[in-house]
């Protein structure tokens, strides 16, 4: 396999294990041992409402949105899209077996084989679901 095809296939495989494993994870040691493996140590994530660095930042927002919805599960939809050293994924959130409640896209620049930032992209309606359900 070439270099490229490789970087292709990590930020693909990052993007999916990013959406389950850190996202979509409640357990607190499983969620940080996937940050700790798929994150750069000074990632970045952009995601309203602002910007945050560092793993343990992220552990602690991806946490918080966790335990807002707990019952929820990320569908991806469709396959991921890679472009050199970034990609993207689009999603879905809710219950098992019912439309997202909440749907978005994420967008990753990968640097050394880890996610470096993270751009999360809400879809209009989504941006007020999370507002009103997360207070």
């Amino acid at each position: 396999m070439s270099q490229e095809a490789e970087t292709a296939e990590r930020v693909r495989e990052l993007l999916d294990r990013n959406l389950q494993e850190v996202f979509g994870e409640s357990n607190d040691q499983r969620r940080r041992a996937a940050l700790d493996e798929l994150w750069a140590e000074d990632g970045v994530l952009y995601a309203p409402p602002g910007a945050v660095r560092g793993r343990a930042a992220i552990d602690k927002v991806a946490g918080e949105l966790r335990a807002s919805h707990p019952d929820f599960v990320y569908t991806p939809i469709g396959m991921p899209q890679v472009v050199q050293n970034g990609g993207r994924l689009a999603w879905g959130s809710g219950r098992p077996g019912e439309a997202p409640a909440y749907t978005g896209w994420d967008v990753i620049i990968v640097e050394d084989g880890k996610i470096a930032a993270l751009y999360v992209f809400l879809d209009e309606s989504s941006e007020e679901y999370l507002r009103s359900s997360c207070q």
